[in-house]
């Protein structure tokens, strides 16, 4: 009997119209999950070019008006935006501030990491956060590139009695600066505490080019971490004129154009001065850089190097920038992030004594 009732029981099977209707509503779900799907990945997809037109992109100048920084951070707003897919427009805007390290960290914690917003600081913001000179991780700024490499020098005014390295070791005097993790200060410093040059900093001016006309004025004998390429395009009247003094430059290589100038890597005398000074003038590769923000989208990472890349061979940057006098001479993305990955491998000892050598 059992068996019976079990062979003929029926299997059980959903009504007619349950079934339809369960269909029907698979379909639409999977229809409706589809679209879903689709308008996610439309929205994923906006091209980088999408992103960009129409947009404005800021240029963040962490110096005053007029000084170096200011010229090559304008002469680049004026054709970047050209080779960026959808050719956004780009306005600079100054930022001064404590050496540019007010620019430096805005860009770095608070500017929206979208591509929107791009700057140009100090070269040795690269090297201030193992000095204890900068609350960030420079090796994580989405670099661009620099548009030239660089040797500092130090120049005081024709009337000061500072006209050669001995007498920078020998004689008291005045030089002004920014603020630290600026380079008028961080190599007033260097030469203060690395090589006992009788220096007083004289610290808190916006820019270079107020430091210029403090030393005009006689306020200061002079300056330390002036670029020899905004020396020759905003001061070439004082080369002209010979209404300057340059005891010293500094740079990992020596600038052909000044060579009866001494340069700081031949002065150190032992292999710690040696090591201290090379770590402090390695941002000196990397002379007028431009980074976004952390974390910003790759594609839009690709865009903006691939940008600044082409910039670099743009015909009428390049003969701007020779009107100009402004050296281009650049250096890569990928290069100045390998350089930062090898001084941040520098040992703690050396770094130590770098930090101390820049300290007030």
């Amino acid at each position: 009997m059992r068996s019976m009732a079990l062979e003929g029981r029926r299997p059980l099977r959903w009504p007619t119209i349950l079934r339809g209707s369960l269909r029907s509503h698979l379909r639409m779900t999977g229809l409706a999950l589809g679209l879903a799907a689709a308008f996610a990945s439309t929205a994923n997809a906006e091209s980088v070019e999408d992103f960009y037109r129409g947009k404005t992109v800021t240029l963040v100048i962490g110096y005053s008006v007029g000084g170096g920084y200011d010229l090559y951070g304008r002469l680049l707003a004026r054709y970047l935006g050209k080779h960026i897919p959808g050719q956004p427009t780009i306005v600079a805007q100054n930022r001064e501030g404590a050496g540019s390290l007010r620019a430096a960290i805005y860009i770095f914690n608070a500017a929206p990491k979208d591509g929107t917003v791009i700057g140009t600081f100090s070269r040795s913001m690269a090297v201030a956060p193992l000095l204890n000179e900068a609350p960030f991780d420079a090796t994580k700024f989405t670099w661009l590139g620099s548009i030239s490499t660089d040797v500092n020098v130090c120049a005081t005014w024709k009337a000061s009695p500072i006209k050669t390295w001995n007498d920078m070791l020998e004689k008291p005097f005045k030089l002004g600066g920014l603020g630290a993790g600026a380079d008028p200060d961080i190599f007033a410093l260097m030469f203060k505490n690395v090589f006992g040059a009788k220096i007083k900093l004289v610290t808190g001016y916006p820019g270079t080019n107020d430091v210029a006309l403090a030393m005009e004025r006689g306020e200061v004998d002079g300056l330390c971490g002036l670029s020899w390429s905004t020396m020759k395009t905003r001061h070439g009247d004082w080369l002209a004129g010979k209404k300057v003094n340059i005891p010293v430059q500094a740079g990992l290589h020596k600038e052909s154009e000044i060579a009866d100038v001494p340069s700081v890597m031949d002065l150190a005398k032992t292999p710690e001065q040696t090591q201290i000074v090379r770590l402090i003038l390695a941002s000196q590769e990397m002379a007028r850089p431009f980074a976004a923000p952390p974390g910003i989208p790759e594609d839009r990472k690709r865009a903006l190097t691939d940008a600044f890349a082409a910039t670099m061979k743009d015909p009428d940057f390049l003969a701007e920038a020779a009107k100009m006098k402004a050296d281009v001479n650049p250096v890569s993305a990928a290069a100045i992030e390998s350089l930062l990955a090898d001084v941040y491998k520098t040992p703690k000892d050396v770094v130590a004594k770098a930090a101390k050598a820049t300290a007030p």
